[in-house]
């Protein structure tokens, strides 16, 4: 067996599977960028899954990856077992409607078996779960060289979270022995799937070839038309494994920061000190890599998860007998072993340090001092209340998991549910003091009273600005140390108005540092900034330098500026009544509602299309008028009549072509667009269509888009370029009417020659002749031909067949057809086969869920034609 490093098992998985035809495409960030019901990138699969839902076309069809991964589910396990980790790196190969069961399974074989191009393991060590119902699975594991005993069916091998793609998956494990079962339990650990330290699951399979269905049986699961390969291989486990040792935290995955810690503390890497050693081995990693993918300390969401994670090995970090802040130290390390093959943490490496040191400062005050309050109310009782725990957190910022952690040590039970309630309550107490950040004006006393003048400037999207108010949920506070609302006396950032986003970007001086995630409006029109602390404090009159995101800046501006000249084009392609009903601009895309009875034609689309790239390749220079609003109104400027506007208005022009009333920020020149596309035009209420256009990089992403599935098409019906894809695609249907008639035919003659050679099979009662039989391979239309040919065979007859796709069909003649019927004879066979259906006497059609009790079904009709 291979003893290979991390690193070298990384290297080998890629290099094998490179071997068989897949692209190696690097893992995906850790914070889901295009999926909000993720909290974090959880599997493998996750950053391919507009390959696997069909939205976008792979660049390949065979994918070999190594995904970072976090799942913090189950943190209180961390440290606890030998496998449990918040961070962990997944080892994946993937087909997307290439490959299947037949080569992934002796591929895995190779690589888990093989010397030279995998990792050796004897078979002997090697277990393998399968689905019962999958003879397949085990056909192919047999035929690989793995012994019966090896296999093992296990009803649960069935991956499905719901409708849409499932499949039965299979997986792999490795016996570490005896030494690892102390009850002798063996095998029958893995067949009443227990959980234990002796067979550890290193791969799972999932073949995705059915479509899962409500209220369906999963025998009853239609196959999928493209089958796909997903399969995960833990790293730390494969690891341990090929690094015999006792858990995944004594590999070189853990074992440089161990060694680190060690040298922060006397205490040695044994017994009770252990659990300490691997949390803090098995965090640090994680806030490593998170932080690095653009994760940040807060109270909510993914930030909470690593303040949590932070706080938790602070606390084992006391138990060390580590003083002060430590965790930063360690970053260095993660770096250091993980910074080859992920050149990210490298460049982030200072900004990590930073940002962790920073929030194990804030901590220490909270730690000390909320943990002595905790135990004192703990001492001698047996029951924590809910509210006092809810005082610790809301009061002193004490987390409720350590809490919890805290009181388990000291066989103390918690109140969670008075804790839940208190939450809760806190919680509506919030909302109904803040309803939402547009809402302060309605709710705030001192966002009422505040007043001082705040400027803000259009031309700069860095400057240096003196705080004026600070505010959290509303209410005046004089400084801030995590998130609230900040007022300059001038600011760069651009509140969302008008359909147009707010701007994103950070402040900082030489203290603090903070994202600025929104904007909103105060009673008195000053942009309140909504920020979010990475380290530091800020405190009124305090200066800082913002920095608005200049990328999203830009790319938001030409897409407002193409709204106007798209608006401009609208009124000229439909009519000069074309008025804005609503409008939305961010750095990705434009929206526009405008009012018209009927769906816009093709021709209409691409005019208007054509006009404003004109208006684009023309290089009309922006000018801003400031004026009075008569004196603006006489200009013709557009104006949104929704809107309340002051006495002087500012009016965005661009040439004679487009004239509105505007509070947006645009590009200097026309030109600036740089391209401009319709993605969509629909409709949104009666009478309301909405256009839906992307400009820019944007526009060029979908237009990439869309050659790429233009080139797929064209390769899918053998087209040399794509102006032959029309062509090909009517000769091709073409082809296929002449096809089909052929086909037609040849089914005619085949049913004819079944006919004849099945006519022995027809069984004779009392004169009348019975035919059931279940046919397999044909559909309904197959049965019905077949039908056809059988039921001139015999005068007197009665005809049920069973396909494909639970087609049930039934033919009567002569006098069984006058005094029984094919839709009571169907009817009557239904009944066995939990199947329905109906129709005329001579036939009836109709579906059946199970044949099972097909010979029941044939003697009932038996009787009744006897």
């Amino acid at each position: 067996m291979k003893k290979l490093t991390g690193k070298q098992i990384r290297e080998r998985w890629i290099s094998f599977f490179q071997s068989k035809g897949h692209q190696y495409i690097p893992g995906v960030s850790l914070v889901p960028q295009d999926d909000p019901t993720l909290l974090w990138v959880n599997a493998g699969v996750t950053g391919l899954k507009k390959y696997f839902d069909g939205s976008e076309i792979p660049p390949c069809r065979r994918i070999v990856n190594v995904q970072k991964s976090i799942r913090t589910n189950d943190i209180e396990n961390v440290g606890h077992t030998a496998r449990h980790h918040t961070f962990f790196e997944m080892l994946g190969n993937f087909s997307i409607g290439d490959y299947f069961r037949n080569e992934v399974i002796p591929w895995a074989y190779e690589i888990l078996t093989n010397e030279e191009t995998g990792f050796g393991i004897p078979v002997e060590k090697l277990y393998f779960t399968y689905n019962p119902m999958d003879k397949d699975t085990h056909d192919l594991w047999r035929k690989c060289g793995v012994p019966e005993d090896h296999l093992i069916p296990l009803d649960g091998n069935f991956w499905e979270i719901g409708e849409g793609p499932c499949g039965p998956d299979t997986e792999m494990f490795f016996d570490r022995g005896e030494a690892y079962d102390p009850n002798h339990l063996g095998i029958k650990m893995l067949q009443e799937d227990m959980e234990n330290d002796r067979y550890i699951e290193i791969w799972n399979i999932v073949f995705s070839q059915y479509n899962s269905v409500a209220g369906k049986k999963r025998s009853e699961y239609k196959e999928l038309p493209s089958k796909n390969i997903d399969t995960g291989s833990g790293l730390e486990r494969i690891a341990c494994v090929l690094q015999g040792t006792e858990t995944n935290f004594e590999t070189d995955l853990f074992t440089p920061i161990i060694e680190a810690t060690k040298k922060l503390t006397s205490l040695p890497y044994e017994g009770n000190y252990k659990m300490c050693y691997r949390v803090i081995a098995d965090h640090a990693r994680c806030l490593t890599f998170a932080l690095s993918d653009g994760a940040y300390f807060s109270n909510e969401g993914r930030g909470y998860v690593l303040r949590r994670i932070i706080r938790r090995a602070m606390r084992y970090g006391k138990k060390l007998n580590i003083q002060g802040t430590f965790m930063h130290k360690l970053i260095d390390v993660v770096c250091d072993e993980y910074g080859a093959f992920y050149p990210n943490l490298l460049e982030k490496r200072e900004f990590v340090k930073t940002l962790v040191k920073a929030e194990e400062e804030r901590f220490l005050k909270t730690l000390t001092s909320g943990e002595e309050l905790l135990r004192k109310k703990i001492d001698g009782k047996s029951f924590l209340e809910g509210k006092d725990a809810f005082l610790l957190y809301d009061t002193f910022g004490f987390p409720f998991d350590l809490t919890k952690e805290i009181c388990l040590e000291n066989n103390v039970e918690v109140d969670e549910a008075g804790f839940n309630a208190a939450m809760e309550e806190q919680k509506q107490r919030a909302r109904a003091a803040r309803e939402d950040v547009n809402s302060f004006k309605k709710q705030s006393a001192d966002l009422l009273a505040f007043n001082l003048p705040s400027n803000f400037d259009y031309e700069h999207t860095c400057l240096q600005a003196k705080v004026i108010g600070l505010f959290k949920d509303g209410v005046k506070v004089d400084e801030l140390d995590e998130s609230g609302e900040v007022v300059f006396d001038t600011t760069c950032f651009y509140c969302i108005s008008g359909g147009q986003v707010s701007d994103a970007g950070y402040i900082e001086n030489e203290h603090a540092r903070a994202h600025v995630n929104a904007l909103s409006k105060a009673p008195a029109k000053q942009n309140l900034h909504h920020v979010e602390l990475e380290y530091g404090k800020i405190k009124v009159g305090d200066t800082f330098t913002l920095h608005v995101d200049e990328a999203k800046r830009a790319l938001t501006a030409r897409n407002h500026s193409a709204t106007h000249l798209m608006h401009a084009a609208l009124c000229e392609v439909l009519g000069t009544h074309v008025e804005q009903k609503g409008s939305f601009v961010n750095d990705e895309y434009l929206r526009f509602d405008f009012p018209s009875l009927s769906k816009l034609t093709r021709e209409q689309l691409s005019k208007i299309e054509a006009i404003v790239n004109q208006k684009i390749f023309e290089a009309i220079e922006e000018k801003t008028l400031i004026l009075p609003i008569e004196e603006a109104k006489k200009l013709g400027a557009e104006m949104e009549f929704s809107e309340k506007y002051g006495d002087l208005v500012r009016v965005v022009t661009f040439g004679e072509f487009s004239k509105e009333f505007c509070g947006g920020t645009h590009v200097r020149n026309t030109s600036d667009i740089g391209l401009f596309v319709i993605e969509s035009e629909t409709s949104v209420a009666a009478g309301i269509r909405r256009i839906q256009a992307r400009t820019s990089l944007g526009a060029i992403a979908y237009l990439n888009k869309k050659r790429s599935l233009l080139e797929g098409i064209a390769s899918t019906v053998g087209a040399a370029s794509e102006e032959e894809i029309l062509p090909r695609i009517k000769s091709n249907a073409k082809t296929m009417e002449e096809m089909d008639k052929s086909i037609k035919t040849l089914k005619d003659k085949l049913a004819s020659s079944s006919a004849k050679s099945l006519e022995d099979e027809f069984e004779e009662h009392n004169g009348r002749f019975l035919f059931v039989k279940m046919l397999k391979g044909m559909g309904r239309q197959d049965l019905l031909t077949l039908g056809d040919r059988l039921k001139v065979l015999h005068k007197d007859s009665l005809i049920l067949l069973l396909g494909d796709n639970n087609a049930l069909v039934c033919f009567a003649t002569g006098d069984v057809a006058s005094s029984i019927g094919a839709g009571k004879a169907l009817k009557e066979a239904a009944s066995f086969l939990q199947g329905a259906g109906g129709g005329r006497l001579e036939m009836a059609s109709g579906s059946y869920k199970d044949a099972s009790r097909l010979e029941e079904a044939k003697q009932s009709l038996v009787k009744l034609i006897s």
